[in-house]
């Protein structure tokens, strides 16, 4: 074997260790990012009714609903989507949901933007968490939860189930 065949390899076996382990850490650790925001975000509103009452009729500009209405589904949303989010369960649809979420809330709030917001999309400084968040729901959303996530396990376990349900069924 010569020696750039054993570079490749090499690569290779690197390569596949990284994806086997370095990726669903990376995944856990974005999905418990994403979550703890946002749950800690529902946990301000709900300690602050009144408080939150103000910016959702003052501050908050969300389209279609009324603001007090947004108000609380808002603060519910919060504090139970990132459960999901952080646990991987059923980890695409609520990832692609909270992103979605994510843009709404910071379209609907335009101090997050004095910059404009076609010209904060571009800076790293207009509603960076924000862009951040999408990033991590992004690749949640691209890859799915990862191996450290609940979908992973119930899936391994029906896998499992399904097969062993197969094998006696032949018996």
């Amino acid at each position: 074997m010569s020696l750039i065949q054993r570079l490749h390899a090499a690569y290779a076996r690197g390569a596949d260790w990284l994806g086997a382990w370095v990726g669903p850490i990376t995944l856990l650790c974005m999905r418990i990012w994403v979550a703890l925001a946002f749950w800690h975000a529902g946990v301000v509103k709900f300690e602050d009714p009144m408080g939150t009452q103000f910016l959702f009729n003052v501050m908050y500009q969300v389209p279609v609903l009324p603001p007090n209405v947004a108000a609380v589904l808002g603060t519910w949303i919060e504090l139970i989507v990132p459960w999901f989010i952080g646990l991987g369960l059923i980890g695409r649809p609520f990832a692609l949901f909270l992103f979605v979420y994510n843009i709404i809330a910071f379209t609907s709030f335009p101090a997050l933007w004095p910059h404009g917001f076609w010209a904060g999309l571009l800076n790293t400084s207009d509603f960076a968490d924000h862009k951040i968040w999408g990033l991590m729901l992004l690749a949640v959303i691209a890859w799915g939860p990862g191996r450290l996530s609940l979908d992973a396990l119930i899936g391994s376990a029906w896998r499992h189930w399904h097969v062993s349900g197969n094998n006696s069924a032949a018996v």
